[in-house]
């Protein structure tokens, strides 16, 4: 390819990213700028409705709610106020954007404060719990996300940019977990959201003060310059500064995700048993303390042998100095700690185990109970014979039964209890029907039939 080529191909590439066509008046982006800093009436009741709206969604886990809210929140405008004024060293209006922007964040956390304290549902769920370990993932959101408000609001082409920005950098939802820190005393949620928020906005302005540069704007003031200096220095500053703790919770979870992967990289190629299979494994580790447990069902395996063999293997994982664990049926542990039983499995196994041991428990108390009938209607005699002696001498031996008996024509079944009689001497029918009502009274039964026995 000669000089010529090149130089075509390099000014096909350029023409692509030629931004001159596109971008309106340096007066008329300002004034759109200026416009949304300002936080009076509608914007700080609309910023007021928002907070409600996110904590809401926040509460319920509801993340179509919580898009909705960061949608109708005007929190963006203060933010690229500041970066605007960093850029064409506006002082004045620094003061304005960065007091405006305080004015919003103390609104919004006193309303998810407020709406906290009062909500009856306290529990932290996964929209609120990923808002309190920032990563260096989140400096990037923040930094192209504030690129993207500032090109979309300086250009003509405005598009789905704006709401897109406000959703991907998500400067409401950290403002609601701090309201729910403090109104739940948990200073991880508080501290963690805040240090969010303040990712955001930091680098959502530095990406606002580059645009602005890139699409040289002119200077506000000249007069000076050391000022300016000064005022850039410690945005710089500010910026570094807010990415360590992120650089380092993003080494955290990298260790830990590397720790994780490990483990379950160990424990498939490892724990490859016939007539064993693993139940259940979890990684855990805090500092340098690693341990991994692992949970086994099937045939037990001899524990001293397996923990041998295992743990010499360790390091070839990169799993040195971990601790590991191996529950068996014969360890002694409850495998249904819901510690350790989480997986669906074992649930499952253990739900069908206790349904067939309440059905056994059922059919044994039947059992116990029709047993126990049988067995007063065997000793009935021996217990009635004092009472019958006395009340009914014409009767020398009793017998107390129950018998199913079967409709030969409608193949209807029914209970009958008979008692077998055998007198001394004849009674009458009076007596008869008499001592009928006796037993049935005394073993309180429906209907006795009575049947004299040679």
């Amino acid at each position: 390819m000669n000089l010529s080529n090149l130089k075509d191909f390099r000014n096909s590439v350029a023409g692509y990213f030629d931004l001159s066509a596109d971008l309106i008046p340096q007066a008329e982006a300002e004034a759109a700028i200026r416009e949304g800093v300002s936080f009076r009436g509608t914007n700080i009741i609309i910023l007021i409705i928002a907070i409600f709206i996110a904590s809401l969604g926040l509460n319920t886990n509801s993340t179509a709610v919580i898009i909705g809210a960061m949608l109708i929140s005007p929190l963006m405008g203060p933010i690229i106020g500041i970066g605007l004024a960093v850029g064409i060293h506006d002082f004045d209006l620094i003061k304005r954007s960065f007091r405006n922007l305080m004015a919003a964040a103390f609104f919004s956390v006193a309303t998810s404060t407020l709406y906290f304290l009062i909500s009856p549902v306290n529990e932290g769920h996964s929209e609120l719990l990923a808002r309190t370990s920032p990563t260096i993932y989140d400096v990037f959101i923040g930094f192209f996300g504030g690129a993207a408000g500032i090109l979309a609001i300086g250009s003509k082409v405005k598009g789905n940019v704006i709401p897109g920005v406000a959703i991907a950098t998500a400067l409401m939802p950290p403002l609601c977990t701090v309201g729910y820190g403090l109104a739940t005393f948990q200073m991880t949620y508080f501290l963690g959201a805040l240090y969010l928020f303040f990712i955001n906005s930091v680098f959502i302005a530095c990406a606002t003060t580059v645009g602005v540069k890139l699409m040289r704007y002119h200077l506000k003031d000249f007069s000076n310059p050391e000022r300016a200096r000064r005022v850039r220095n410690l945005v710089y500053t500010i910026a570094l500064l807010t990415m360590i703790p992120a650089c380092y919770l993003t080494w955290r979870m990298y260790r830990q995700s590397t720790f994780q992967a490990n483990c379950d990289r160990f424990v498939e190629q490892q724990f490859d048993f016939e007539g064993t299979q693993v139940l259940h494994s979890s990684a855990v580790m805090k500092g340098d303390d690693k341990t991994l447990t692992v949970s086994l069902i099937g045939k037990v395996i001899p524990q001293d042998s397996l923990m041998l063999a295992l743990t010499d293997r360790l390091p070839d994982y990169n799993l040195g100095g971990t601790r590991l664990k191996i529950i068996q049926g014969d360890s002694g542990e409850n495998l249904f700690d819901p510690t350790v039983a989480t997986s669906t499995m074992l649930r499952d196994m253990y739900q069908e185990t206790q349904h067939t041991i309440n059905s056994q428990r059922a059919i044994i108390d039947s059992l116990r109970a029709v047993n126990a009938a049988i067995c007063r209607n065997d000793t009935i005699g021996a217990t009635l014979a004092p009472e019958i002696k006395v009340l009914f001498p014409e009767v020398a031996d009793i017998a107390v039964t129950r018998a199913i008996v079967s409709n030969i024509d409608t193949r209807r079944l029914d209970t009958l209890n008979i008692a077998f009689v055998h007198y001394s001497r004849p009674m009458t029918a009076a007596q008869t029907a008499k001592f009928r009502q006796y037993l049935e009274a005394r073993l309180s039964l429906k209907s006795v039939k009575i049947e004299a026995a040679h």
